[in-house]
Parts: C-alpha cells; structure tokens; sequence
C-alpha cells in the first residue's frame, strides 16, 4: 500500500529541510522560534512530496505514506534538536505526532495538486 520509494525520498527532503531548520535555529533564536509552525510545515511538503512520487494510489494510501514520512523527517529533526539541548524530550511523542497529522494532511492535499 506504500510506495517505498516515494516514502524513501520524501522522508530524505524533510529530513534534510528539518535538520537544516533545527542546526540554524540552534544560532538563531528567531528561527527556532519558528520550529513548530516550520517543522509542520516541511511534514506538510513531505507529505506532498510523497504524493508527488506515488500518483497513483488512493487518497488513503497517500494520507498513509504522507504521515509516515512527515512524522519520520520530523522525529529527526527533533532528536537533533534535543540533542542540542533546544527543546523538551516531550516534543519528541507531540512534535512527531502533529507532524504525522500534517503530513497525511499533504498527502491527502497533494492529490489535487499533483495530476
């Protein structure tokens, strides 16, 4: 039901985008007071992306590989900041969460977009 090579590169743009985000926000604290609403946002394109790779499959099955690879790239992302020591353990089970949310939410988008 997933596409494992759409999932593949989708999950490698957010990660990419996530860990780039978190590694300036650690020097610049007006990025990371940007990393909720912009970690959602690079799930959201992940998301998309995945749909963009896939095409054909149906609106669940992209909400599926959407929010497998909006939550994958987020929950990088978070581990590295963390690790940093810029946010809370916590965040990893909500950040990872809401960006699973809205990564299903761009591959399910991502259909009437990409045709």
């Amino acid at each position: 039901m997933v596409n494992t090579r759409a999932l593949a590169i989708a999950t490698l743009v957010g990660t990419v985008l996530q860990v780039a985000m978190v590694v300036l926000g650690h020097s610049d604290k007006s990025i990371a007071s940007l990393f909720a609403v912009g970690g959602m946002g690079i799930s959201l394109l992940a998301g998309a992306v995945y749909t963009w790779k896939a095409r054909d499959q149906s609106a669940s099955g992209l909400a599926l590989g959407g929010s497998v690879a909006g939550g994958a790239c987020a929950f990088v992302g978070i581990l590295v900041s963390y690790l940093y020591g810029d946010v809370h353990p916590s965040l990893l089970l909500l950040g990872t969460g809401s960006s699973a949310v809205t990564g299903a939410l761009g591959g399910w988008l991502g259909r009437f977009i990409v045709r």
